[in-house]
């Protein structure tokens, strides 16, 4: 029930359509008792800058979920973001202080992580293919470097975007090994699909999964589906794999956290959730 009351967490990028959050959050919010609901909004590229400042006028926001397109434009929009932030110019999650500040955290490579680990595999030492430089991507990366990883291979249809990452990464990590340029998924502890590919039908596959190796730990972001063509494939070689809404239950803690509320667990939340494909 949306009460005078109810504060909301706006859900933006597009299309809304593949938003699972809402089935997450607010099943659980209404479990706690707790008045709040995350709508999803539906802002195109051209408008955002503005809408997000618009947002955060109203006196009932608790804050704003950001998805794509919007991640890397959100940090140009804010007052202050977290170290993760600067590693990956990109944000996930903002907040108005006291203040009226905003404030910008990116919790998506922590989800990610969290995800790895809690399947059992070692990030400390690994190495890891990231095949996506965008948002999601270079989150990813960053917290598998914070994590100990130690060669991370980038690539990215824009090679200028994963040069940026790159050097990025180096920067924050100067004992991590960075190689830029090939999606060939050959040799890598943990392979990585951070792009688009696999939300739609037909999609081309985002590397050559001949080449993924049975060992290998597989994670994909896409979450249109619970399982894409591209974690199939992975599976029928014999890897373990992570679809994308593992990423998502793994970081809503965090982002619970940040936005003021109670503590919670993943397994809590896959309890309550209402997720359909």
């Amino acid at each position: 029930m949306i009460t005078g009351r109810t504060q909301i967490l706006a859900h933006l990028g597009v299309p809304t359509e593949t938003f699972k959050a809402p089935m997450i959050y607010n099943p659980w919010f209404d479990a706690k008792g707790i008045d709040a609901v995350v709508v999803p909004m539906g802002c195109e590229a051209e408008n955002y800058p503005d809408f997000l400042r618009l947002v955060f006028r109203l006196r009932n926001i608790a804050g704003a979920l950001v998805t794509m397109p919007h991640k890397v434009t959100t940090v140009g929009l804010l007052d202050e973001v977290s170290t993760t932030v600067k590693v990956c110019n990109s944000c996930n999650a903002v907040r108005r202080d006291s203040e009226g500040r905003l404030i910008g955290d990116m919790f998506d490579g922590e989800g990610f992580v969290r995800g790895v680990l809690r399947k059992g595999r070692a990030i400390a030492g690994a190495s890891a293919l990231v095949v996506g430089s965008g948002g999601v991507g270079s989150a990813i990366a960053a917290s598998l470097a914070k994590e100990g990883a130690t060669r991370i291979g980038l690539f990215d249809v824009n090679p200028a975007s994963a040069e940026k990452l790159a050097e990025s990464l180096i920067t924050h990590y100067s004992g991590l090994s960075v190689t830029v340029g090939s999606n060939d998924p050959d040799g890598w502890d943990i392979v990585v699909n951070a792009t688009p590919l696999g939300m739609k039908e037909g999609d081309p596959m985002p590397m050559d999964t001949d080449r993924i190796s049975s060992s290998s730990f597989v994670g994909e972001v896409v979450m249109k589906r619970e399982e894409t063509a591209f974690l199939a494939a992975a599976k029928a070689r014999g890897c373990v794999t992570q679809i994308g809404t593992d990423m998502l239950f793994e970081q809503i803690p965090a982002y619970l956290e940040f936005f003021g509320y109670p503590k919670t667990t993943p397994d809590e939340l896959r309890r309550l959730a209402t997720i359909e494909y």
